[in-house]
This record gives C-alpha cells, structure tokens and sequence, in this order.
C-alpha cells in the first residue's frame, strides 16, 4: 500500500510538473504571437477589402458595359425613326387625299416623339455613366492604394514571422510533447482555463503568498499543500491549477 501511495504522489507531482512545463512552453508561444500583433488579421482585413472592392470593380464595369449598349441602341433606334420620317415624308407627297396625308403626318409625328424620348433617355444613361466611371476610377485607385499598403504589411508580417517561425515551430514541438505526460481529462481543463485567460495562463506558482493569476491571498496551509504537490489545487477564485516556486512569463 506504502508503494502505492508513493507511486501516486509521484505520478500528481509529475503531472504538475509537466503542466507547469507546458504552461511556460505555450506562454513563450503566445509571446511570440503577441510579437506579430494584429498584423495577421490587418493582412486578411486587407485582402477581404481587396475581393470586395476587385468584385464592385467588375460590376461597375459589366454595369458601364451595360448602358453604353443602351445608348447604342438608342442611337440606333433614333436613325430607324429618322429614315421612317423621311420614309413617312416621301409618301405624303404622293397622297392623293387629305386623309392619307394625316395618317402619314401622325406617324411622323409619332416617329419625331420616338426620336425625342430616345434623346432624353440617352441623355439620362450617359449621365449614369459618367457618374459610374468616376465611382470605377475611385475604386481602381483605392485598389492600386490597398495593394500597396497589403503589400507593406504583409512584407512586415513575412520579416518577423521568418525572424520567429523556427523558434515557434521548436516550441510547438514540445508543446506536443508536453502534452503526451498529461492525461486527457488535464489537457481538456488546461486549455478551457488558457482559452479563459486573457494572458493564456492557466497554471500558475504562489508569488508572495498570492495565487500567480488573480493575485488573491492564499491561506498558509493552502499554500503547503500546494508545495506538497500531492493532489491539484486550483485557485478558489480564478479557477487556475497552483504550483510551487517559479514563475511563469506572462506574454503582454
């Protein structure tokens, strides 16, 4: 029973060992991400606004496209109607009543009315598209200016990023490797608590007598059994697992 009980205690003491372990590994993670700053999200903020305003291009062009066929065919439409009036014209002189001749002369009149609507019309579609071509100038030229300034973060977050990958990826490593000495159950609740954390800590040592986390007075007793490392010890008032002696890093 004695080398049960010891058995056990070693076995607890490892496991806070490894996650204390794993805490200071995934702090130093979370320090290296912090050094890169918003820059990942400015760079997909960046490259969604691009397709965005690169799609908004391609309608206004199709739309552009759109009225200027418009007004060819209305320019169209206005010389079908003024060789009718000609047409219509030709005929009147070869009337041989009055009757013919007013037949004729409301179809010019109707071919004149044609020709002035298609004008006004005209008129309003090459005002759209003035108006969309200065719209489609403005976008182009936000286009070329975000590309410029995508094209500044992105060599930012390519400098730093190469300057800390191969740091991130070793420490990621042990991470893995951390997380194989600890149990399921632990891992679950290690990363609920660093998913709750602000600073991503979820282990934390007694720093003068206060939990690492929340800095709230732990009871001297408390504070032995922690040291013990027989059994876990969370903090009653964040919630983070305790351990004795060193502190961990907290990436700011």
């Amino acid at each position: 029973m004695a080398t049960t009980a010891t058995k056990k205690e070693v076995s607890i003491s490892e496991k806070l060992d490894a996650l204390f372990e794993l805490q200071k590994i995934d702090s130093e993670i979370d320090k290296i991400k912090t050094v890169r700053g918003e820059l990942p999200l400015e760079v997909q903020d960046l490259e969604d606004e691009l397709e965005g305003i690169t799609l908004r291009i391609a309608k206004n062009q199709e739309e552009i496209k759109e009225l200027e066929t418009e007004v060819s065919d209305r320019k169209n439409a206005v010389k079908d109607s003024e060789l009718a009036i000609s047409k219509y014209k030709e005929q009147q002189e070869k009337v041989r009543n009055n009757r013919e001749f007013e037949s004729l002369a409301k179809e010019i009149e109707f071919q004149e009315l044609e020709i002035k609507l298609h004008d006004k019309k005209s008129k309003e579609v090459k005002y759209k598209i003035v108006s969309k071509k200065e719209s489609l100038d403005e976008s182009k030229a936000r286009l070329e200016f975000r590309k410029t300034d995508l094209a500044t973060k992105r060599s930012e977050l390519d400098e730093i990023v190469g300057e800390t990958q191969k740091e991130e990826d070793k420490l990621s490593k042990s991470s893995e490797a951390a997380m194989k000495k600890i149990d399921d159950r632990l891992i679950t609740a290690y990363s609920r608590l660093r998913n709750n954390s602000k600073n991503g800590l979820a282990v934390v040592p007694i720093n003068r007598d206060s939990c690492g986390g929340c800095f709230n007075k732990i009871p001297p007793q408390r504070q032995l059994e922690i040291t013990l490392k027989r059994k876990i010890i969370v903090c009653e008032h964040c919630g983070r697992i305790l351990v004795p002696g060193a502190e961990v890093e907290i990436a700011k």
